[in-house]
């Protein structure tokens, strides 16, 4: 059996090959998710000025009432429509979708689709 820490290593291992060929730019910013047991996040990066343009996860105000368990496909689809709510309102219409080394499916694929849904571009 594989334990926990080993996969996290490998997860992360996956996350630094798709680095190398990932950037966010200005005009074209990195859409990063990171998951976790019990929440989702979601952040619109610009690399080369090492700045987080705009974020959201399950923890914030807004989506902690509406949303009972902060793990679900639910949940990760009320974060990706307010991360693109809120990149839209800064002027980010295009970003760079990085999976943070998970497979792409359930949350991270909901949360992605979600994003696309509510204008964002990848």
């Amino acid at each position: 059996m594989i334990s926990k820490e080993d996969r996290n290593l490998a997860r992360k291992r996956r996350h630094l090959r798709v680095r190398k060929r990932i950037e966010g730019t200005p005009a074209r910013p990195r859409l990063n998710v990171y998951r976790s047991n019990k929440h989702i996040y979601a952040q619109v990066i610009d690399d080369e000025h090492g700045r987080t343009v705009v974020s959201a996860s399950t923890l914030d105000k807004e989506l902690r009432e509406a949303v009972a368990n902060g793990a679900t496909v639910e949940a990760a689809r009320k974060v990706g429509e307010l991360v693109a709510k809120r990149a839209l309102e800064k002027g980010v219409k295009s970003v760079v979708f990085d999976r943070g080394g998970y497979l792409y499916h359930g949350r991270v694929r909901a949360l992605a689709d979600a994003a696309r849904e509510a204008g964002l571009e990848f």
